[in-house]
């Protein structure tokens, strides 16, 4: 099996899981092997899922100052999370790769294979809401028109992400490209770091 075929299993079964509740705050229950790929994908899925739908909460107008500010926080711990399970993700595909012999001429990449799988899962989110947005009824056949147009466009997307994605593993598995994983070191989250945090020290 193909790495984007599974994505797209685990995937598309991680974000129905969760829009049979809708509720950002329903726990996840991942129905993986704690120590598989398939697990890490669904976990890392699972969070880009739920903080889509915090990211839609936080702009209603009508919002309370004091919960939208409650949901900013709850977005940053998501945004660590989801690096985080990156980095899992990477570390994975270093460790199966770790016997292959770079070539001479070997290049690297301008992104990790997780990092792809990460605009990867947001665009199985883009592509499952806008395919909601082309079957709503109370919408104007002009707005139904556009959506489709636009989910056209990102269902290619999909596919010329996941084909890149093939090769870039397939040119890793061969020693035409190697993979660093440097941590991303994220500042704004960290008291030590962040000049507005240690500053009040």
């Amino acid at each position: 099996m193909e790495f984007t075929t599974l994505c797209d299993s685990v995937f598309t079964a991680s974000i129905n899981d969760y829009h049979k509740y809708d509720d950002v705050d329903y726990p996840i229950s991942n129905p993986y092997p704690t120590n598989s790929l398939e697990y890490l994908l669904y976990a890392k899925n699972w969070i880009d899922t739920v903080q889509w739908h915090l990211e839609d909460i936080i702009r209603n107008p009508s919002i309370d100052p004091v919960e939208a500010l409650a949901i900013k926080r709850r977005i940053d711990v998501s945004n660590q999370n989801r690096t985080d399970m990156v980095e899992y993700i990477d570390s994975y595909f270093l460790d199966k790769y770790k016997h292959v012999k770079p070539e001479s001429d070997a290049t690297i990449n301008t992104e990790t294979p997780a990092w792809a799988v990460d605009r990867l899962s947001i665009l199985y989110l883009k592509i499952y809401h806008m395919q909601c947005e082309t079957e709503r009824t109370d919408a104007t056949p002009e707005h139904v028109q556009q959506c489709q147009a636009k989910l056209a466009v990102l269902n290619t997307q999909k596919q010329d992400l996941s084909l890149a994605i093939e090769e870039l593993l397939s040119d890793i598995e061969k020693g035409r490209k190697y993979m660093k994983l440097y941590k991303q070191m994220k500042m704004y989250n960290d008291p030590s770091l962040n000049p507005v945090l240690y500053a009040k020290k």
